[in-house]
């Protein structure tokens, strides 16, 4: 065996190796985040996302002055078109880790995780509602797939899968969104000027409505983990942007359905949510909704993929 190759005892791995560690990494940080936020009760969803606001501004700040990266922000600031769309996208952000959290703190992990299943069909359709672009055909097999799975899950379940669709929705329009600004503005940058519009919303929440919260009443440990939802939110964002570089588009586009799978595993699994007869026939019409747009995106030459940090959530 040729010592030189790759993978061998003190050889550096691979780009295309170590992008698909980054990309596992990633979306199996995100997949796994359900098991996280039960941690920070008594803390309600609302006071979470403020800390983790807060929190994700602080690692951002720090990461990109360690990098020596901060200009990337600072310009994003300074560019009143830029500023508008990444504050457009904070709000999403926000709602999406809102309504995420909820779910999970309400033994709705399994919509939740719906709603990321969801996505890519959702994408199909904003592009060609905002950006005119045309279907093919095996994508209207998959947006009809898709429309009905939602109707099986609202006649058979008794309700709207809200939650899957606002989660669907607000990640589908910040992908639209920063597809408009990821290729002049870093994730982490990115990432930092949405908190930071965020931020005084937050800190007055925390400190008006909150008056402190459960940050300091319930030990340090829990302290800790509040301030660590900033961590949780940042890093994956760092692992996939490494693996974005590395990795052709189709791969990631395949990686995207291990954090919903993750999730859907936790809901069922280690939550115990229940799965009647009705849940299963929807979710079987999307994981074949999925199936076919796959199919076509690979033989495109493209899969539709998740945006990052709403990936999450």
């Amino acid at each position: 065996m040729n010592a030189s190759r790759a993978g061998a005892p003190g050889v550096p791995a691979t780009p295309g190796r170590s992008g698909l560690l980054q990309g596992l990494g990633a979306y199996g940080w995100w997949g796994f985040l359900p098991l996280y936020f039960p941690l920070l009760v008594p803390a309600g969803s609302v006071e979470i996302i403020a800390h983790r606001v807060l929190w994700s501004l602080a690692f951002c700040v720090i990461a990109l002055a360690a990098t020596r990266s901060l200009g990337a922000a600072w310009a994003a600031l300074r560019s009143p078109a830029t500023l508008t769309r990444l504050a457009v996208g904070g709000v999403l952000v926000a709602t999406n880790w809102l309504v995420f959290v909820y779910a999970v703190l309400s033994d709705h992990t399994v919509d939740a995780a719906l709603g990321y299943y969801v996505n890519p069909i959702l994408t199909v359709v904003l592009a060609v509602l905002v950006l005119h672009e045309r279907m093919r055909p095996a994508q209207w097999v998959a947006v009809g797939l898709g429309a009905a799975a939602v109707a099986v899950l609202t006649l058979g379940v008794g309700g709207l899968p809200w939650i899957a669709l606002v989660l669907a929705g607000t990640f589908g329009t910040y992908g639209l969104i920063k597809n408009r600004t990821g290729r002049t503005v870093p994730p982490l940058a990115g990432l930092a000027v949405e908190t930071a519009v965020l931020a005084p919303m937050a800190l007055v929440w925390l400190l008006a409505v909150e008056r402190g919260g459960t940050f300091g009443a319930y030990g340090p440990w829990h302290a800790l983990a509040l301030a660590g939802s900033g961590v949780v939110t940042a890093v994956p964002l760092l692992l996939f942007a490494g693996a974005a570089r590395r990795l052709p588009l189709s791969v990631v586009g395949l990686l995207q359905y291990l954090t919903p799978t993750i999730q859907f595993a936790i809901g069922v699994l280690v939550f115990g949510e229940q799965m009647p007869a009705a849940r299963w026939w929807g979710f079987a019409l999307v994981w074949a909704a999925l199936a076919v747009l796959t199919i076509d995106g690979l033989r495109a030459g493209r899969v539709p993929r998740l945006q990052p940090a709403t990936v999450n959530q």
